[in-house]
């Protein structure tokens, strides 16, 4: 005696385990993630985190973001050879402090990796 199966009943049991597997891949996925609550957001806005010569690309990036304009500037005054710049342009001109790129335009040199000067 032969038992057949409903086909239709297969692939609801595939689909429900697959997403089930893709559910446990999102949430997993995200589990790194932290949500900065308000307090932290206030004190330590995006731009206001001071950044420092010697410090790499990915740690200036993390605390100001992504720059708005990449550009490679040569100086023959100032160095040999050309160095990449990271324009942050200021968001807020009126604030009376400095607030780091949100007040004032900067322009960050790196050579190489790391950070080497602090203009605006």
């Amino acid at each position: 005696m032969q038992i057949k199966k409903d086909e239709s009943s297969l692939n609801f049991a595939e689909l429900v385990i697959s997403l089930m597997s893709l559910s446990a891949l999102v949430l997993t996925g995200c589990a790194a993630i932290t949500i900065p609550n308000p307090t932290e957001v206030i004190e330590h806005p995006l731009g206001t985190e001071s950044v420092k010569i010697g410090m790499t690309k990915h740690e200036v990036e993390s605390l100001w973001g992504k720059p708005d304009e990449v550009k490679f500037v040569e100086d023959k005054e100032k160095w040999k050879g050309s160095r990449e710049m990271w324009v942050y342009r200021a968001q807020y001109g009126t604030i009376p402090i400095d607030a780091g790129y949100l007040s004032k335009t900067k322009k960050l040199y790196f050579d190489g990796e790391n950070l080497t000067e602090i203009g605006e």
